[in-house]
């Protein structure tokens, strides 16, 4: 049986977007370029099985990096699970107030961000016996076609909505630059879950992304 279908073409543009650093936790400071692990979430956005996991490989770059700096409403804290469990236990509503618990954060996001993205997916343990990949690509090709989505496909936040469509012919632009290291995606599971990095080089306007490593917090 395969276990990983054909690469796909998926064009995904936006008016904002935000990928945001891990080390930068106070205020929002997107990366330069889509993270691999947000562009997953897109892919997902359109397919999503328990059989399958998307992997992506390359992110072309369809405009020129421009950036943008505005301060937006959030909350300072988060409700925690012992908070979630406490309230379903009890019945009871739990007394919220936005208003009383927020603070304005700067954020430095992209603005009209356009990209040719390649993804491909892999069967997982997870599959049925009547799961293939052949089944999965052609329901992965009818729901980009048709413009159907499992959720809002984003741009590293909620907020920033993408539009997603067929690549057709795409031309990257002129574009090399040396972004560092870069956030590849998570490792779910065992302990805890753990960041996995990769060395992020753009050449010509193509940024070619190393396979997700079987173990380890690094991607060659």
């Amino acid at each position: 049986m395969i276990d990983s279908s054909r690469s796909f073409r998926v064009r995904i543009r936006g008016e904002l977007a935000c990928f945001s650093r891990p080390e930068l936790k106070t205020e929002r400071v997107s990366y330069p370029v889509p993270t691999p692990s947000a562009l997953r979430g897109i892919f997902e956005a359109i397919l999503w099985k328990p059989a399958i996991v998307w992997r992506i490989d390359e992110i072309n770059l369809l405009n020129p990096i421009s950036y943008i700096q505005f301060r937006r409403n959030e909350v300072n804290s988060r409700a925690s699970d012992r908070t979630a469990d406490s309230v379903r236990r009890s019945g009871e509503a739990w007394n919220y107030y936005a208003d009383e618990d927020r603070t304005q954060r700067n954020t430095i996001a992209l603005r009209d961000v356009d990209y040719c993205v390649a993804g491909y997916m892999e069967l997982t343990g997870r599959r049925g016996p009547e799961d293939s990949i052949r089944k999965f690509e052609e329901m992965f090709e009818r729901r980009l076609e048709r413009g159907q989505h499992v959720t809002q496909p984003a741009l590293g936040c909620r907020e920033f909505p993408a539009w997603v469509e067929p690549a057709e012919s795409t031309t990257p632009i002129d574009h090399s630059e040396d972004f560092g290291w870069m956030l590849h995606d998570i490792r779910f599971g065992g302990a805890e879950n753990r960041p996995v990095f990769f060395h992020a080089v753009m050449k010509g306007g193509v940024l070619r992304v190393p396979p997700f490593p079987e173990k380890g917090d690094v991607a060659r």
